[in-house]
């Protein structure tokens, strides 16, 4: 299939807000991927650390192949029994800390559900965010969120925001008071540059915000299921945020996300305070259930971490071996990042992998993030991060 014929096919109808490249990927299992002209790649993005456990898994399939066949939508005037048995899973995740959920959609609607839960259970409507965060591009989220390039151009729609510096437990002190709902943080920053914050910033977080009355939000769309190796974020610290959000890798490339919470800030809600149509369908949560099924299994947060730390000793052995072209790594699980020091070549690197059959991602400017599948085997783990570091030597 000739890509200018796609290209031409889209461009009559699609609204031209996503820079593609040029590549129309059909088909994929695991780790790897298959274009409509048959040739195949190594995915170390895994569809934004959507696709935990692999393209097309087995279970995945299966789960929503049945359920399929059985019932796919109703009203959430409804009980259904998939949905139930999500809201039990994703209580799990947090050992029973956060209990109490709502379904729906994707992260950016999870972090909606989030700032909407916080106003109601403090009655406040200042956020605190911070710097190069990503929250989502709903005007809900963009309150939030801490990249100039997405706010400014609808600045005009938003309320002031209040953006401190990451990992700065001194800025977030000041800019917490009396007037603010929640301090809202992702426990590691994934597009801002895979940024991990010191051991005590989540717990110093928490602190703060209890002795203002605010809550502490964590947004885990990125961080949650089993990505950074614990099965939620934030579980890194001995710290329980009120609200979390998930999404990404909760559904395995099926769309379903979630925003939970503690039972104090549960008992603030009122019927009617929120909804959704598609939220929670009996489609989505049976591909949710099937997904949290295999990284609890097969203990793929365990292995995010065993793996991640190869990944990151690599990476550090790479940077020794070519002295001034690495400039630090850092990560948490298998959400690994590797700032180069050359802009110019970090900025062409992604387009030169693709060539060379392997799916990676440059954010920050500077910033290789390899966030794979949980599930990819080490011998592809390896074959694709090589051919990446043999682009930069």
């Amino acid at each position: 299939m000739e890509i200018d014929s796609v290209r031409q096919r889209e461009a009559a109808h699609f609204i031209p807000v996503v820079n593609r490249y040029p590549v129309a990927l059909v088909e994929g299992h695991g780790s790897r991927v298959r274009d409509a002209d048959g040739k195949e790649y190594l995915d170390l993005m895994a569809g934004w650390a959507v696709c935990n456990i692999g393209h097309c898994h087995p279970q995945l399939v299966e789960a929503i192949r049945d359920q399929a066949g059985r019932l796919m939508q109703t009203t959430n005037i409804f009980y259904t029994l998939p949905q139930i048995e999500l809201i039990e899973r994703i209580a799990g995740l947090s050992n029973g800390a956060l209990p109490h959920s709502f379904l729906v959609n994707s992260g950016t609607e999870a972090i909606d559900g989030a700032v909407k839960l916080a106003h109601r259970a403090t009655g406040r409507a200042k956020f605190v965010s911070t710097e190069n965060s990503f929250h989502g591009r709903s005007l809900g989220a963009l309150r939030l969120i801490g990249q100039a390039k997405h706010r400014h151009p609808y600045a005009a729609l938003l309320p002031e925001g209040c953006v401190v510096p990451f990992d700065d437990l001194d800025a977030a002190r000041a800019a917490v008071d009396d007037q603010t709902a929640a301090f809202v943080i992702e426990p590691v920053q994934g597009e801002g540059g895979v940024n991990v914050p010191a051991g005590d910033y989540l717990a110093g977080l928490s602190e703060i915000c209890r002795a203002k009355g605010a809550l502490l939000i964590c947004d885990e769309v990125q961080t949650g299921v089993g990505r950074t190796g614990t099965l939620l974020g934030y579980q890194h610290e001995d710290v329980t945020p009120d609200i979390i959000t998930l999404g990404k890798g909760l559904g395995g490339g099926f769309p379903v996300a979630a925003f939970a919470c503690t039972p104090d800030v549960a008992k603030t809600v009122s019927i009617s305070d929120h909804g959704t149509t598609f939220g929670g369908n009996p489609l989505a949560s049976a591909a949710a259930n099937a997904v949290l099924r295999v990284v609890i299994e097969e203990k793929l947060s365990e292995r995010a971490t065993e793996l991640g730390a190869k990944l990151q000793e690599r990476l550090r052995a790479f940077g020794d071996e070519h002295p001034g072209t690495v400039s630090d790594v850092r990560g948490r699980g298998l959400l690994v990042g590797m700032e180069l020091a050359d802009a110019d070549l970090a900025g062409g690197l992604a387009s030169r992998a693709l060539e060379a059959g392997v799916l990676v991602n440059v954010t920050a400017g500077t910033v290789v993030r390899f966030f794979p599948a949980l599930t990819i085997p080490k011998h592809e783990l390896w074959e694709g991060v090589d051919k990446v570091l043999g682009l930069i030597s």
